[in-house]
């Protein structure tokens, strides 16, 4: 499958024309190893090495639906890995969002570090995902791209109030797309999807 037959797949299968743009403006044979770039288009995940993989394509664009994202909010990705996300993260907020990541494996961060050049707000860091930016929240929107068996609660606590926290729920091979409300000091359920399989937070 090229980059073309990938967009039409993600389009029957509903998702926002938002994402579908973001999908069109970023390339995912950039954040892919050299050895997997002939497989760059496939809606599959790939290894980016340390045990860790880039999603597919079709499971991203539900995590990105799910968040309700609009142009101009500020964004949070814990657990970056490759930095395919926060690429299609930037292109959806626009130039007024901003986007923040963190990576506690030091080698993918430094290799996210040298893909970002072109994605002007987007600020990553070295670090455990599982505490957030403090010094950068409240979010509008956190988002988690590995398996939680639960939702951290500090990151939880990073959202601003009426903010959107999605996460894989469960464990590997289970887990649940799952979508939090903050509402005050509370966090409501507003959706979840099941069946999908994540590498688990570290």
């Amino acid at each position: 499958m090229d980059k073309s037959g990938l967009l039409r797949l993600l389009e029957k299968r509903g998702f926002s024309k938002l994402i579908l743009s973001a999908f069109e403006k970023v390339d995912r044979a950039d954040f892919v190893p050299d050895k997997y770039k002939r497989w760059a288009y496939q809606d599959t995940s790939l290894s980016i090495g340390y045990k860790q993989t880039i999603s597919q394509p079709s499971t991203i664009a539900m995590m990105l639906e799910l968040s309700k994202l609009e142009p101009g909010q500020k964004v949070f990705e814990a657990g970056f890995g490759s930095g395919y996300v926060l690429a299609l993260l930037s292109k959806i907020v626009g130039e007024k969002g901003e986007v923040y990541g963190s990576e506690i494996l030091e080698p993918l961060y430094n290799k996210a570090f040298l893909s970002m050049d072109d994605y002007l707000n987007v600020k990553i860091f070295h670090r455990d995902g599982k505490l957030g930016l403090i010094e950068y929240a409240p979010f509008d929107r956190i988002l988690v791209s590995a398996a939680c068996y639960e939702p951290p609660r500090t990151l939880l606590h990073q959202l601003k109030d009426k903010g959107i926290f999605v996460v894989p729920v469960g464990p590997e091979l289970g887990c649940v797309l799952t979508s939090f409300k903050r509402e005050k000091d509370s966090f409501k359920v507003l959706d979840f999807k099941p069946g999908y399989a994540f590498v688990p937070f570290i």
